[in-house]
């Protein structure tokens, strides 16, 4: 199988190491070679965080060049604008609506841009944008749009259900599963 690569983009506190471990755990169920980066960024809550997710027969780095990722899936609306040119011609970009204001917009320098999935649809770009930080709220917290787009990632992709399900069973505290299981369950139907 040629190698796919995904990147999984955000901003610091969102969760993306959690979501980088469910796909990864995902594909190693499947039998492919897998290749997850380190998160790059500031991973403290705020700063732009990327991390690089590689699949396939034999994968030799997990570093994505601008212009090679299939798919990118974004917890930030911005932060997909920002990460765009890495999306291949013909890629799919995931991403949630939810808008946190970088430092510029908070300091009144800048103003957050409107209609940023709009736009990157019209530049020809598959674009599913899902409110997974309402649907995470739905579930019962709103830490969990991490596993909401999990699940709008599933739906879209030709790996079971059940795949996922044990993924987030054994990568997600017993204390937090149940909540977790929602919110994978409401991204699935909105995917």
């Amino acid at each position: 199988m040629e190698t796919r690569s995904i990147m999984i983009v955000g901003v610091g506190g969102q969760g993306s190491l959690l979501a980088s471990r469910l796909l990864g755990n995902v594909l190693l169920a499947k039998g492919f070679d897998v290749k997850v980066s380190e998160v790059h960024g500031m991973s403290q809550r705020g700063g732009s965080v990327v991390t690089y997710v590689k699949y396939g027969d034999e994968v030799c780095s997990p570093v994505i060049e601008k212009g090679e990722a299939d798919v990118i899936i974004s917890f930030e609306l911005l932060e997909s604008a920002r990460w765009l040119p890495y999306l291949k011609k013909g890629g799919k970009l995931i991403t949630s609506t939810q808008q946190l204001d970088p430092m510029p917009v908070i300091t009144g320098a800048a103003k957050y841009p409107e209609d940023i999935a709009a736009k990157i649809k019209e530049m020809g770009v598959e674009v599913t944008a899902v409110d997974a930080l309402g649907l995470a709220e739905q579930a019962g917290n709103a830490k969990a749009s991490n596993v909401v787009l999990m699940g709008v990632v599933s739906a879209q992709t030709e790996f079971e259900e059940q795949l996922w399900q044990n993924a987030i069973e054994q990568c997600v505290p017993p204390k937090f599963l149940e909540l977790n299981k929602k919110a994978f369950e409401l991204g699935r139907n909105a995917g």
